[in-house]
């Protein structure tokens, strides 16, 4: 009986692994498809993307239900039980993330209604980025590998360039034309939300390092390694 009950606990286990990573996967679309809206123009994509944010909400309903039943009933303790008070962590972030895909479509449908301010160059790098460093964050976690999700947060400096960049450069437009800083603080939205979604990639890989070494390093410097 033993044993079948162990087996079961891990199947369990597995299943909570693989519906963070179903999470992570559909905010990283969500994310994606909002930039496609907002490069494209296309209002349409804008709309459905914020219409698929109820499906994110719904997986996050159920890993968090997923995780205190395990707590509840199985009573996990060491890496067992950081594993899952991490997931529980981790899904609030991608919760996170996905509210960021939704705040991004609702400034592409305003900025496809307004003439084009200016071809979009570093916005499409910063989400590159952000998104490279979220599903690093999630292998990272998949693998419980301390070093890549080390990797993850010292690739926040080069969002955070990026973002005071395009503020910079948008402050210019709207010094020389007033009439630019509606579009111009859109845009800058954008960039802000993407540089938070870098800071929830960074605080997944930070609770990641503390799920395998039991370690926090959140509001210290990135160690080189752990």
């Amino acid at each position: 009986m033993a044993a079948h009950t162990d087996r079961q606990y891990e199947e369990e286990l597995t299943d909570l692994r693989q519906s963070i990573l179903s999470m992570g996967g559909l905010v990283e679309k969500q994310i994606a498809k909002a930039i496609e809206a907002l490069v494209q123009r296309d209002r349409a994509l804008a709309e459905t993307t914020i219409e698929k944010d109820a499906e994110v909400n719904a997986l996050d309903v159920a890993i968090d239900a997923l995780c205190l039943r395990l707590l509840a009933l199985r009573q996990p303790a060491g890496r067992d039980l950081r594993f899952i008070t991490t997931a529980l962590k981790i899904t609030t972030d991608l919760e996170r993330i996905g509210d960021r895909a939704v705040s991004i479509s609702e400034r592409a449908i305003e900025l496809a209604a307004e003439p084009p301010l200016k071809p979009y160059i570093d916005i499409p790098r910063m989400a590159d980025i952000s998104l490279g460093m979220l599903r690093q964050s999630l292998d990272a976690f998949v693998r419980e590998d301390p070093d890549m999700a080390l990797a993850v947060c010292r690739s926040d400096d080069e969002v955070d360039k990026l973002n005071g960049q395009i503020f910079r450069e948008l402050l210019s437009y709207m010094i020389e034309d007033p009439h630019t800083i509606t579009r111009a603080m859109r845009i800058l939205f954008v960039s802000k939300y993407l540089e938070r979604i870098a800071d929830h990639a960074t605080n997944i890989a930070e609770m990641v390092v503390f799920m395998v070494k039991g370690q926090s390093i959140r509001h210290t410097s990135v160690p080189p390694s752990v």
